[in-house]
């Protein structure tokens, strides 16, 4: 798996969107030259097995995903609550995960602000019944995480997102990682919200 060689720089080739919820996680990819994201498929979450984590991985390495990127909601003013480090602490879970699969990913973290919203409102323009949208609404909000960001890259010529590492041995927690809401902010390359 190609990842990028330069701060720079950004990978090329099939790329993955997941748009994190308490029950859902929504899953978007684009073709190999970035040009348009889809979504591909929703999975239920599950925290004590981390069975949608694993699902995930085995995707990114029969795709050949050269990157991940995982949706960061932030309120409107931009700050990061208890959603948002649900999100970071999910993107560390995949890290880990991919690690153990002796895959070398990226994963980045990205403004997702108004995805879900925009996604309901295209179904609704589209005219599928809001009864329906549950079905696939985490996708399609996926698919506008992972545009938004190809097309950021495309239009910046560098990698945007805030890219999530592996933790040290010294800083992982004695257990599995948890995927629970908690405090914390970090500051994100993405500054952009997708647009309404």
């Amino acid at each position: 798996m190609n990842s990028a060689e330069s701060s720079d720089a950004y990978p090329r080739g099939v790329k993955v969107g997941v748009d994190v919820g308490t029950v859902r996680v929504g899953v978007a990819i684009c073709d190999p030259d970035g040009i348009l994201a889809t979504p591909f498929k929703t999975v239920l979450r599950d925290t004590k097995k981390n069975s949608d984590v694993r699902y995930l991985v085995k995707q990114a390495a029969e795709l050949a995903a050269v990157q991940i990127f995982v949706g960061l909601p932030r309120t409107m003013k931009g700050d990061e609550r208890g959603s948002a480090q649900m999100a970071s602490d999910y993107a560390q879970a995949l890290v880990s995960e991919l690690q153990r699969a002796g895959l070398d990913v990226p994963v980045n973290l990205v403004d997702e602000r108004l995805s879900t919203v925009t996604a309901h409102r295209n179904l609704h323009e589209a005219g599928m019944s809001s009864k329906n949208h549950r079905k696939v609404v985490d996708q399609v909000a996926a698919a506008g995480i992972l545009q938004h960001a190809i097309d950021m890259q495309k239009a910046r010529g560098t990698d945007v997102g805030r890219r999530v590492h592996a933790q040290a041995e010294s800083e992982k927690p004695s257990s599995a990682p948890t995927l629970r809401a908690a405090s914390g902010s970090e500051s994100d390359s993405s500054t952009r919200g997708l647009p309404s």
